[in-house]
Formats: structure tokens, C-alpha cells, sequence
């Protein structure tokens, strides 16, 4: 396992990683810097080469290290823990959304106002990242190219936008997007809608 990867077995090392108090995001099954720098914290404490991707020593010394996970620690019900923004989010009014942490944080002036847990676009369809802005909102849109319901649609990037996912809901990380930044908590959104205004900033960052 190494970064840039995705899969069960990861989301089971991240939560393992949890366990032992080398990681405090919740487990995404998405192998990202957070869970190297853990590893690599992990195998210079266990006298292993620290090249913070997991071989099959460093496997079976973090689960000598750990218990098998719980259903609740492979999928914990809290919210995913918020990266420190990205410097372009500390001005202004700005949805700021992390694709390692997988969240949107919405920020006024450096403040951050509410959190919430976002999935992206697959690699075939991958979300676009940089500075946006918010060119439209559609409360209850459908996709025009894949007739699924878009409810709560803030654009910012050429039909790419942050909107309400019921896929995201039901099934969570085991699913992805065309594109878009689909959210999964419905209550969120529709308060973070109605503050939202067209102009303001979005930040998509690793």
C-alpha cells in the first residue's frame, strides 16, 4: 500500500493508524499524505526502513501493534476532521475544500463557520482544482447530462458544483462523482445554500 492509493485495506490500516494515535482523521480508504506521514512515524518507532508506504513487514507489525477494527472505526458516524486551510481560504467569503481530508469548510474571514464531509469525481472524471467562484445556485436542479437529481447546486466550475448527493448518503466513499463536490448531509447544505451568495469564493485543494 502505498500513497495514491485507494482500497478497503487502507481504510482498515487508517483505522488501525487511529488506534495507535498516529492518525486523527477519520478513515477514508484513500492513501494520502496524512496516512505517510503516519506510517513513516509508525516504522521509525519499530526499527523499519521509514519509507512511509506499508510492506508486508510493516503489515504485520501495525496489526501485532492493534485490534481489529470495529465497523465504527472503519466507518465512524462523526464528520471527517478539517485540514488547516489553504492560505487562499483566510479571506473573504470562501467555500474551502479539502480533497485529502475529503470536507468543505465555510469560512468568513479566516473564520471557519461550518464543516461538512464532500466526495469528488472519479479519475475519469476528476474534479477540477484551484480557485473558482460561484456562478450560479439552483436549489432543485437535474443534471442535464446525467438526469440525476442535483438538489442544492452552488456551480463554480463549467457545470462542476457543490450539491446534495442521496448516492453519497446511502453508500458513502464506495461511490464518486462526475465531477462535482456532492455533499451527504442534506440538513448542512440546505443552512450552507442559504448563505452562500453568487461571487463568492470556492477553493479546491490537496
Amino acid at each position: 500500500m502505498a500513497n495514491g492509493d485507494e482500497s478497503d485495506q487502507i481504510r482498515e490500516l487508517q483505522a488501525r493508524l487511529r488506534q495507535l494515535k498516529l492518525m486523527s482523521v477519520a478513515p477514508t480508504g484513500f492513501y494520502g499524505s496524512k496516512t505517510t506521514a503516519a506510517v513513516r512515524t509508525f516504522q521509525s518507532g519499530h526499527g523499519l526502513p521509514a519509507t512511509g508506504s506499508v510492506d508486508e513487514t510493516t503489515w504485520k507489525k501495525i496489526e501485532g501493534a492493534s485490534k481489529k477494527p470495529t465497523e465504527d472505526e472503519l466507518r465512524p458516524p462523526t464528520t471527517n476532521e478539517v485540514d488547516a486551510p489553504d492560505p487562499r481560504c483566510m479571506h473573504g467569503r470562501v467555500m474551502c475544500i479539502s480533497k485529502e481530508s475529503r470536507t468543505l469548510a465555510w469560512m468568513i474571514d479566516g473564520k471557519i463557520v461550518s464543516t461538512m464531509d464532500v466526495r469528488f469525481g472519479s479519475e475519469n472524471t476528476p474534479t477540477r482544482e484551484g480557485e473558482f467562484k460561484v456562478e450560479w445556485k439552483a436549489k432543485d436542479w437535474v443534471s442535464t447530462i446525467y438526469h440525476t437529481p442535483m438538489p442544492y447546486s452552488m456551480f463554480f466550475s463549467e457545470g462542476q458544483a457543490v450539491h446534495y448527493s442521496s448516492d453519497f448518503a446511502a453508500r458513502g466513499y464506495a461511490g464518486a462523482s462526475h465531477g462535482c463536490v456532492n455533499v451527504r448531509d442534506k440538513g448542512k447544505l440546505s443552512s450552507l445554500f442559504d448563505q452562500v451568495q453568487v461571487g463568492d469564493k470556492v477553493v479546491v485543494y490537496w
